[in-house]
């Protein structure tokens, strides 16, 4: 009998454990939203994007005062797009569950955006503000895709 007692409390402990853990994570996924934007092109489609408020954000709008970063960006197991930003990013890595539109820093120099979702360690740089068209846009296999900001 004293064998299942410290048994259930032991698992109460571990499921506590669980969710607080869940909770870090969804917190973490959310972020700090700047209010600033970016447009991003796939093909014909353009989407709005609300940026992060972190210094990976703010390194990667430098280079888009400069010119649009376009990149092309390969399918990942069916759930998000990859592609090489060409430089390193100030990485701030935060164990999250990515959800469709979200854009994210992988190894500080990739760019990946979801159309599915996972969970893994990224640097979370935006999210798009309406997936209408989304998933189409980015159909199937390797695409071309333009990060652009208003010149103000």
């Amino acid at each position: 009998m004293k064998r299942i007692k410290v048994f259930v409390i032991i698992l109460a402990v571990v499921m506590l454990i669980a969710s607080i853990w869940f909770i870090i994570i969804s917190k973490n996924s959310k972020g700090r939203e700047s209010g600033m934007t970016m447009t991003i092109t796939v093909g014909e489609k353009k989407f709005e994007a609300v940026l992060q408020d972190n210094k990976a954000v703010d390194e990667f709008t430098e280079m888009m005062r400069k010119a649009p970063v376009t990149i092309k960006m390969s399918d990942y197991s069916g759930f998000e797009k990859v592609g090489l930003l060409g430089r390193s990013l100030s990485a701030n890595d935060k164990q999250m569950r990515t959800k469709a539109g979200d854009i994210v820093l992988y190894n500080e120099n990739n760019i990946v955006i979801f159309y599915g979702s996972h969970s893994w360690s990224y640097t979370k740089l935006g999210r798009i503000t309406d997936l209408t068209g989304w998933e189409d846009a980015l159909g199937i296999g390797d695409v071309t895709v333009t990060f652009s900001i208003e010149q103000k």
